[in-house]
């Protein structure tokens, strides 16, 4: 990543508040990120070498990185080859899918060429950190699709990410719900390494730049509930989140407060990095990425059956109303959501009565999900509209 110190001359403290609070399913997850794990990971990234476009150690690395996905049990593993005056490389794209929004994507990238070292920090950090997120979050139900991405050609001026756009994102009209980018999460050996920037879109076009502030207040509070760090906001700067943002997408990012002095020499290095300063970016990322994709708990065959035996939904087909039943009073408010097939969502309210009536007069004739949030817990049940 091409950066000055603009973190530190424009980022202050954040002191705000928001709508997230601590989810204990979301820690619970949280609590199985591996430091042994970042470490060795990072290990292995540093012993492959320079990573030029071009390069042998590239490749090396490519193949790495594939095939820790395949190992892990993801199936939607994609090279996307570009070809540049350094050289021809690929974008390493691994889809999740989302069981409510398949369609619409939590876009999680980072880089993973380097020049004139290992990159171990730059960005070897952001890589690893991708890594442990996609082991953690594979058998987790999201709502949302999530798609992995390690670019390349980024230090050649983001050239990768700019190829995905253009070529993906652009031409198949990609529905896109927050772009989260990592680069450079590793901190400086020696120094006090609690706090990590979080980045905001401050740029043309504007439309999508309050958007952007709110993901990233949101991405703030996140990081301090889900690890020991502290937060500063300042501005998104010269990194893969740019070809989004000048497409109107909604970005956000992380990078290190205290500025690695060696990135792009020999000394990117282990030696120089906090590498317990990059688990706790890890830490908060993923309690971050688990509440952007929207996770919840997979429901056993008996919490199934009591739901089923707990709401019901009548009449069924329907045409212009619903009317919803609990077994028992509520203790607590439930969200309701419908869906259609394609995963748009067409409805949503809260329910906190026993017995309520929705009205479905401006909803189409056509098969819904009906979806029930309790805590972390969904349960759908499939109704008709005539």
């Amino acid at each position: 990543m091409k950066r000055l110190l603009l973190a530190l001359l424009t980022g202050f403290v954040v002191n705000i508040t928001s709508a997230q609070t601590f989810n204990q399913f979301y820690a619970d997850v949280v609590s199985n990120t591996s430091q042994a794990n970042v470490l060795n990971d990072l290990t292995a990234f540093e012993s492959f070498g320079v990573k030029t476009v071009g390069s042998p150690a590239l490749t090396t690395t490519e193949n790495w990185i594939t095939s820790r996905y395949q190992a892990l049990g993801y199936t939607d593993v994609e090279l996307q080859p570009f070809t540049y005056f350094a050289g021809t490389s690929n974008n390493i794209i691994v889809t999740k899918t989302g069981t409510l929004f398949p369609n619409t994507f939590l876009i999680i990238d980072a880089h993973y060429d380097t020049i004139n070292g290992p990159g171990t920090n730059d960005n070897g950090t952001g890589t690893v950190l991708l890594l442990e997120l996609a082991r953690l979050l594979k058998d987790v139900e999201t709502e949302y699709s999530i798609k992995f991405i390690h670019f390349s050609g980024e230090e050649d001026g983001l050239v990768g990410s700019n190829y995905y756009v253009n070529n993906t994102v652009v031409p198949q009209n990609l529905d896109i719900k927050l772009v989260f980018n990592i680069d450079e999460v590793g901190g400086v050996n020696g120094m006090t390494n609690n706090t990590v920037v979080c980045e905001r879109d401050l740029t043309n076009p504007q439309s999508n730049n309050a958007a952007s502030n709110a993901a990233t207040n949101s991405l703030a509070i996140l990081i301090e509930l889900y690890s020991n760090l502290g937060t500063e906001i300042s501005n998104a700067f010269a990194s893969d989140y740019v070809p989004f943002e000048n497409n109107g997408e909604i970005i956000t990012g992380l990078y290190e407060s205290n500025v690695s002095p060696v990135n792009h020499t020999a000394n990117d290095n282990l030696a120089n990095m906090d590498v317990t300063y990059a688990y706790e970016v890890i830490k908060g990322s993923l309690g971050a990425a688990l509440e952007f994709a929207v996770a919840f708990e997979t429901l056993s065959v008996e919490e199934e059956n009591s739901f089923n035996e707990m709401i019901s939904i009548s009449p069924n087909p329907s045409n212009n109303y619903l009317n919803i039943s609990f077994k028992n009073p509520l203790q607590q408010a439930v969200d309701f959501k419908l869906i259609d097939t394609l995963g748009k969502q067409v409805l949503q309210d809260t329910l906190t009565k026993q017995n309520q009536t929705i009205t479905l007069d401006s909803i189409a004739s056509a098969q819904y999900f009906a979806v029930f949030k309790i805590d972390n817990k969904r349960f759908v049940k499939t109704i008709i509209v005539e």
